[in-house]
């Protein structure tokens, strides 16, 4: 349980830092995600569902408690009014009279009683470890939700980044595009002079409407990221905040080592396999204790009150008594048809598969535990490569052009050498943002992400 304590929290302590956002940055919007994202909603009203079943189960090893009564009324007679001929002592005739009445409901007899039983489980070993499963399967569903809630995190901030990254691109296609005008222009001035053959003209042109082409098309892909963004909050952010050009890049912090023991501890995806092998395991043994000897205590009392019966003058029965009783009951179990002998063999093959899904989800977390950590280290020596390309292509550009003015270059040149400065700013773009993402990647992996980290970013962050 000190394991999946830390794994909770993470909505709260969201819900605390609010306050320290007051604009569209990483912290408001992880905020409003908290409150809106239908994904985790719907992750919480599922652990919800699954939490009533481990109540369900326990309510099998608690006293069952009921009441009930009754009340009934009965009546009898005969279907017909029945007459006879009796003679008048007077003037000798027949008078026909009734003696006796056709079926009437007034007068009857009322019977009632209410009552109450309990019914107590004293010894059921199955019952006891099908209890046992539902609280592992709990826990495993605890620490679900909790990797759901990480697994927000990082949706909210690829996002977001995605958004920046989408900006960067634009704003570095515009000057590209700026910069293929006025190339141009300048292409048109010198070919109207006679410095420059006509075909020069037609290669700017060309640059110039592929610049055009791929700014347009950046825009709706802008507008995409946006949607994206706005699908897991519920609401627009036309503004958000950028990363600032001094957000440090620095190596993983530790060995690899030391990420290896950390996952181990604390993987969401290991605790959540442990515990579903461990309710396995608990309902294998309840399946084995279905054919052993179950013993039920039950009681009971009862009150009822019956009327009288009154035959020809004399009253029969009736009055009010008590009834109580208290058993001890045993049912062994001798055949079903198999099932149960079935159930236990389903419940072997469950452990089973349980068991190789944990050894695959350790593999797993070896791989990527070392991957996301060689990627970080990785992203650290390509930004570094990234600004020194910019700086070697925006030199190779400036030779170019001024190769070009004295005749030594060609349009050709000039343009290829702007293309390279153009995708190296892009490039530079995508590698910090790359390092942002696969550092909180690492971070989910080893299952220490929290919202704390997105604070800490956000503190990188300027409108």
């Amino acid at each position: 349980m000190g394991r999946l304590a830390k794994f909770s929290g993470i909505l709260v302590l969201s819900c605390m830092t609010s306050s320290l956002s007051y604009g569209d940055d990483l912290v408001s919007i992880l905020q409003l995600a908290l409150e809106n994202d239908p994904t985790l909603r719907q992750a919480e009203a599922n652990y919800r569902e699954n939490r009533e079943g481990m109540v369900q189960s326990r309510a099998s090893l608690l006293p069952s408690v009921g009441l009930g009564g009754s009340t009934s009324r009965l009546t009898s007679g005969p279907t017909d009014s029945v007459y006879v001929n009796i003679p008048d002592p007077v003037s000798g005739q027949s008078i026909r009279t009734r003696v006796a009445e056709d079926h009437s409901f007034r007068p009857g007899l009322n019977n009632h009683g209410w009552g109450m039983n309990l019914t107590q489980s004293v010894l059921n070993l199955a019952n006891w470890y099908n209890f046992q499963s539902a609280k592992a399967r709990d826990k495993a569903a605890a620490v679900n939700l909790a990797a759901q809630e990480q697994d927000l995190i990082m949706r909210v901030a690829t996002a977001y980044f995605d958004v920046l990254r989408a900006i960067d691109t634009l704003e570095t296609n515009v000057q590209e595009e700026e910069a293929a005008l006025r190339s141009l222009e300048q292409t048109r001035q010198r070919e109207e002079v006679g410095l420059v053959a006509i075909t020069d003209v037609f290669d700017s042109q060309a640059a110039y409407d592929l610049a055009q082409n791929t700014t347009i098309l950046q825009q709706d892909i802008l507008q995409s990221r946006y949607e994206a963004l706005a699908a897991i909050t519920g609401q627009p952010h036309p503004s958000i905040e950028v990363l600032r050009e001094d957000f440090p890049i620095l190596e993983v912090d530790g060995s690899l080592n030391d990420w290896e023991n950390e996952a181990e501890r604390s993987s969401l995806a290991i605790a959540a396999a442990e515990y579903n092998l461990e309710a396995s395991r608990k309902n294998l043994k309840a399946r084995k204790s279905d054919h052993l000897p179950t013993i039920d205590f039950s009681g009971g009392w009862n009150h009822n009150v019956t009327a009288p019966i009154v035959s020809q003058g004399i009253q029969i029965g009736g009055g009010a008594f008590d009834r109580t009783s208290l058993a001890l009951s045993l049912s062994i179990p001798i055949y079903s048809g198999g099932a149960v002998s079935s159930r236990k063999r389903a419940a072997e093959y469950n452990v089973i598969s349980a068991q190789e899904s944990l050894n695959l989800t350790e593999r797993q977390l070896t791989q990527n535990i070392r991957n996301a950590y060689r990627r970080v280290n990785t992203d650290v020596l390509v930004i570094a490569q990234r600004q020194q390309s910019i700086t070697s292509a925006q030199s190779a550009l400036d030779a170019t052009e001024l190769g070009a003015e004295v005749g030594t270059r060609n349009i050709v040149e000039v343009l290829r050498a702007r293309e390279n400065l153009y995708r190296a700013l892009r490039q530079y773009a995508d590698a910090r943002y790359n390092y942002v993402l696969d550092s909180l990647i690492l971070r989910q992996v080893a299952g220490i992400l929290t919202p704390q980290d997105i604070i800490d970013l956000n503190e990188w962050l300027l409108l």
